[in-house]
């Protein structure tokens, strides 16, 4: 008889702990645990807009275009390759150059699906959800993210190594760190 009552709390705990588990919440399937905590902005995201200058001429201004790109937004890739003494113009996408043609021929030889964005979206959103799915029992929250895509990394040296053994040519790597 007091082998039951013993067990008594410990069952209840455990049935309490299963019944919460089983609640209809929004779970938190992003795999990052890096937040925000404070009360203000985030400092990272505010990015200044270059300052604002005079067009030539007021008569001739270009016509508006809603959604496009502002002549204060910042192009941190454009400014590094001008900063470099390159063209700010090499860095707009302008599709497929022609020196790439044959690759892209080559890669969608067996169909391209238009689709394919979409549905890989909504294969990694299912994916996140079942890897999230305990981590509302860890105590400590870390960041989850690499170890939820372990399975799906590949190793380079690994990999280099296979191919060597196929015999197939390989560039050299830098030396493994140590």
């Amino acid at each position: 008889m007091i082998a039951p009552k013993r067990l008594a709390l410990p069952m209840l705990l455990i049935a309490t702990v299963g019944l919460s588990a089983c609640g209809g919440y929004e779970r938190d399937i992003t795999l990052r645990k890096i937040r925000n905590t404070s009360n203000g902005p985030d400092e990272f995201t505010i990015v200044p807009g270059k300052p604002l200058e005079a067009p030539p001429s007021l008569t001739e201004l270009p016509p508006p275009t809603p959604g496009a790109g502002n002549r204060t937004d910042q192009q941190p890739q454009a400014d590094a390759v001008v900063a470099l003494g390159g063209s700010a113009a090499a860095v707009q996408d302008r599709g497929i150059s022609s020196a790439d043609g044959a690759l892209v021929a080559a890669a969608s030889r067996g169909g391209v699906d238009p689709a394919i964005r979409e549905k890989l979206a909504v294969e990694d959103e299912e994916f996140r959800r079942r890897k999230s799915r305990w981590l509302k029992f860890k105590i400590f929250r870390a960041d989850e993210y690499y170890s939820a895509y372990e399975d799906q990394s590949v190793d380079p040296r690994a990999e280099q190594n296979r191919w060597r053994n196929a015999g197939a040519p390989t560039p050299t790597a830098p030396p493994p760190n140590k």
